[in-house]
């Protein structure tokens, strides 16, 4: 089938303050996947959720399936054959695996009566073919960020739809779920099913894209076949620059040990773990998904109560009990979770900056000082490149990659020896990255100690100083200079009694 499915002509939106789309046109046939990039606050998700039905637009043509439509809504997008897959998660952590697959589509026994047995069987069905083993009555609440993943994904492919937006679904997924939603797409391209898929991972693209639509500032850059272009064209359109260097690691003397964690345990934590920090270095930390390594940093922040263990910064021992602790030691964490742990999505962004800093920007009144507060967030917002109209705006109104930097921001107004990235440049775009490893250079060139997790592997290796390998909750080996390499990294992922030499 060579008709296109979708045609959207000459979509303009605008929010309050901000044009998010300027006369933006894309099209999309059946069977073909079509890759959707852009920057972080290009109008990529802006442009999905006006054809998923979330957004109206304020002018331009929609035609679906040779048909022109107006503005839809959600429950109007499904029933036309339109699902999506959000890149913030859009689940209900209360309710079940299964409950969330079929919220608001509930399979009844009676006309009032749920039937929850076949609702956990089509959702064990579909869990299954997608390679999963989450058990449909667990609580989506309890399951980590790459199990939710999977579970926005099953309840999107659950609706059977015609046209699949897929934003940054892999964002949060090990290498071999990655490896089974390309089958899944392959399979659904087979099908006739059309596809969007947005990522900011350009270097998976080529197992899965046909066309290409690059966006930028809310405008249609260009389009064409995925063939006909390289990544560093993508990038160059996207940005509307050349990016010289995607790992821009500079070299400084190493310095005295910052921090130094021995034995460090907690009820989350599988396996005892020690390390150290020294000044003039970036340590990375590698594994595969469940090695324990965000657990292990929830428990030097304090997030997680640690049961055994001392961690001593700059040669003084000193005690953490809850994350205020941490923050008053210069201790500070940008979680893997930023919508969960890291944001109040629905305060402003001058709320989510200041609110860390209060005892920075308070006088002797406890009154804070809006002098000081204006400052910290105009620097922040300029320094970090954060694109929003003002800083009233909320949280949850930016776009994934300015929401990430939000976290980040609201750190660099106060002093700090530690800061700890856990997936800090997960569903954000290149320049975005390289932003954030520009920021990094210049915390390691003032002396302070950076700890920096990662699930992808050029990243880690491409970026970090020194890595840190985990598996099943310890450390299973130390790598550095040449002996850096993907094969290492692996080796000591994957088996527990394996030792190499440094």
């Amino acid at each position: 089938m060579s008709d296109y499915v979708v045609k959207m002509e000459n979509i303009c939106k605008t929010f309050p303050g901000v044009k998010a789309l300027d006369n933006v046109s894309l099209h999309l046939k059946a069977g073909r996947v079509m890759a959707l990039l852009g920057e972080n606050g290009a109008g990529k998700s802006t442009l999905m959720k006006v054809l998923s039905g979330i957004y109206p637009y304020d002018s331009g043509n929609i035609t679906l399936f040779g048909k022109p439509i107006g503005n839809l809504n959600p429950n109007s997008a499904k029933e036309k054959g339109i699902a999506i897959i959000h890149q913030e998660l859009n689940l209900c952590q209360h309710l079940t695996v299964a409950e969330n697959i079929f919220l608001g589509r509930e399979k009844c026994k009676q006309k009032f009566i749920i039937d929850n047995a076949a609702i956990q069987r089509e959702a064990a069905a579909i869990l299954t073919k997608l390679g999963c083993d989450i058990t449909v009555n667990t609580l989506v609440g309890d399951l980590p960020i790459s199990k939710q993943q999977m579970v926005e994904i099953a309840k999107a492919l659950s609706l059977n739809a015609k046209v699949l937006i897929m934003d940054e679904p892999t964002s949060a997924l090990s290498t071999r779920e990655i490896k089974e939603l390309f089958a899944i797409i392959t399979q659904l391209k087979n099908e006739g099913c059309a596809i969007v898929y947005i990522s900011h991972r350009l270097e998976e693209l080529k197992y899965i894209a046909d066309d290409v639509t690059i966006m930028r500032d809310g405008k249609f850059i260009t389009s064409g076949l995925f063939n006909d272009f390289n990544i560093e064209t993508i990038i160059t359109n996207m940005v509307g620059r050349t990016i010289k260097e995607k790992y821009p690691r500079i070299t400084c003397p190493i310095g005295k040990t910052i921090l130094e964690v021995q034995d460090l345990y907690s009820k989350t934590m599988m396996q005892k773990v020690s390390f150290s920090i020294n000044e003039g270095e970036i340590v990375g930390i590698a594994g595969l998904m469940g090695a324990g390594r965000t657990e292990m940093v929830r428990t030097l922040f304090g997030m997680d109560h640690a049961e055994s263990g001392k961690i001593f910064l700059d040669g003084k021992e000193i005690n953490i009990r809850k994350p205020l602790d941490a923050i008053k030691q210069g201790i500070v964490l940008v979680p893997e979770d930023r919508k969960k742990y890291g944001l109040c999505t629905k305060l402003p962004v001058r709320d989510n900056i200041a609110l860390p800093n209060l005892d920075l920007l308070c006088n002797k009144i406890e009154a804070v000082n809006q002098r000081k507060e204006a400052n910290l967030i105009a620097k922040c917002i300029n320094n970090l490149h954060i694109k929003v109209s003002g800083p009233e705006v909320a949280a949850k109104t930016l776009s994934g990659g300015n929401q990430q930097k939000v976290v980040v921001a609201k750190w660099m107004g106060r002093p700090f020896r530690i800061v700890i990235f856990d997936e800090p440049t997960r569903g954000i775009d290149v320049a975005a990255k390289v932003e954030i490893y520009n920021l990094m250079n210049e915390l390691k060139k003032k002396g302070v100690g950076v700890l920096f997790i990662s699930s992808e592997m050029p990243e880690i290796i491409g970026f970090a100083d020194r890595i840190l390998v985990m598996c099943e909750g310890r450390i299973t080996g130390e790598l550095s200079g040449t002996n850096i390499t993907q094969e290492k990294i692996l080796t000591l992922a994957t088996h527990f009694k394996s030792k190499l030499a440094v």
